[in-house]
């Protein structure tokens, strides 16, 4: 019965998004979100877009899982990721006021093909990683509703990617701005019940959630605020979703919008990490990542309120990511004419590649924001000093960062391997990911500093 109302409810959304979607596909509207008549989104549109695309399912489900094990430490580790609006908002003002049109339009500026070239291929590895965790949440969820169904998690995959390309394919980024705003609003509505029920019930006390350590103590907790808070600055301009969206209206609605987005999605995501440290809080044991302990935990219309919640969110981050790999291939790599085939056929490789590194088994999910996170850093010191201080850097000081990021990302996905084991220090994984970013951080600002100098002012 409870896997008949998830589907029938995520199938309504999906149909209903179908419906949302413009008639009529154009190239402006594909690439740039234009709606029909022109015009480009409006404040609303933009901060509902930004909101759901980036509360997405893999989010929801770390930061409930970082709350089970760290308490409310964990749970604030991953919000503080979303202080990346503020950052985020900040970097694009910069860009936009010295008059570039996207990230890879100042890096080309600055360091030619090798600066493009090493940053596209961040974005394109980001891209690919959220596809493939939106359909890991989507298999986990199917897999434990179905447990009876050998073969739940793998249709479910395929199901929920041929549906989520097709509507994406049609209209491009276009769709995934309308389609964000109504998965938005369902979620809002779904997640607010779940919420309230959360709060009203027996067992819930405000006060030993707000100040719980978790199942496995605060202090791991702690490190990854400390990570979070090294990797802000660069995490928002190395994902190309957010980044897409601080292009497409007036720079004044573009700078509301982003303060906007990180209130209301900081909210939802400490509000949906309270449902983990609930349940580390009352001693329900971990399993399924954390699906299967609420089935037992919760009455059967809140159990499905937050899986219909985890679903609503994936699906809305699918098309975003798919859109904006079709303007990363078409517009920025240049491959393909820019028409809607080119656009269309690109979201079908990612889409097609996610789907497949989903079905090879791999079941982490932070470990994918800690290596794209990592990876990213080595835009910190090239924004901060480039973009902010305004001081030309030497092409070799960013190959140098770019090296110290993907090394460092390579390591901390590694670490179980013997050549990684002799580098890191004996400790938790979360404070080897600590020493990482701060040799990082070390590494790529000795580099960009050795190479800068001032740029001489215009005469």
């Amino acid at each position: 019965m409870q896997a008949a109302i998830i589907i029938a409810v995520f199938g309504a959304i999906i149909l209903a998004s179908m419906l949302v979607a413009p008639r009529r596909a154009t190239v402006e509207g594909f690439f740039g979100g234009a709606s029909d008549d022109g015009r480009a989104p409006g404040l609303w549109m933009l901060i509902l877009s930004q909101v759901t695309t980036w509360i997405f399912a893999r989010s929801l489900m770390n930061s409930a899982i970082l709350g089970y094990f760290y308490g409310i430490w964990g749970t604030l580790a991953y919000a503080a990721y979303y202080g990346s609006f503020l950052t985020g908002g900040f970097i694009i003002s910069r860009l936009r006021e010295g008059g570039a049109r996207s990230v890879q339009n100042w890096l080309g500026v600055h360091f030619g093909g090798v600066g493009t070239g090493c940053y596209n291929l961040v974005i394109a590895l980001r891209l690919l990683s959220e596809v493939f965790a939106n359909l890991l949440v989507v298999g986990l969820i199917f897999a434990a509703a179905l447990p009876e169904t050998g073969m739940a998690r793998d249709v479910s995959i395929v199901i929920v990617a041929a549906l989520g390309l097709g509507y994406s394919a049609w209209g491009g980024l276009s769709a995934a701005l309308r389609t964000d705003v109504l998965q938005m609003a369902f979620f809002l509505a779904v997640f607010s019940a779940a919420f309230i029920a959360l709060l009203l019930s027996p067992g819930f006390d405000l006060g030993r959630v707000l100040t719980a350590s978790g199942t496995a103590g605060a202090w791991n907790g702690q490190v990854l605020l400390l990570v979070a808070l090294l990797q802000v600055f660069s995490y928002p301009a190395h994902d190309p979703v957010m980044m897409d969206r601080g292009f497409l209206a007036d720079l004044a609605t573009t700078r509301r919008s982003f303060r906007h987005a990180f209130w209301i999605s900081t909210i939802c995501i400490i509000a949906f990490g309270m449902f983990g440290i609930q349940a580390g809080v009352i001693g329900a044991e971990y399993e399924g990542e954390l699906i299967g302990t609420w089935s037992a935990m919760f009455p059967p219309w809140l159990y499905i309120a937050l899986l219909v919640s985890l679903l609503i969110s994936a699906l809305s981050t699918l098309d975003s990511a798919l859109a904006s790999a079709a303007r990363l291939v078409v517009e920025e790599l240049h491959v393909g004419a820019r028409s809607l085939a080119s656009g269309r056929i690109a979201m079908t490789v990612f889409m097609v590649l996610g789907a497949a590194l989903t079905l090879w088994g791999n079941q982490t999910l932070f470990d994918a924001v800690a290596v794209s996170g990592t990876a990213s850093m080595f835009l910190t010191p090239i924004l901060i000093v480039g973009l902010v201080m305004n001081r030309r850097i030497a092409v070799w000081s960013y190959v140098v960062s770019f090296a110290a990021a993907i090394l460092g990302a390579a390591l901390y996905l590694a670490r179980g391997a013997e050549w990684a084991m002799a580098i890191l220090p004996e400790a938790h994984k979360y404070e080897q990911l600590l020493l990482i970013c701060i040799a990082v951080l070390i590494v790529g600002f000795i580099a960009t500093l050795a190479g800068a100098r001032r740029i001489a002012a215009s005469t």
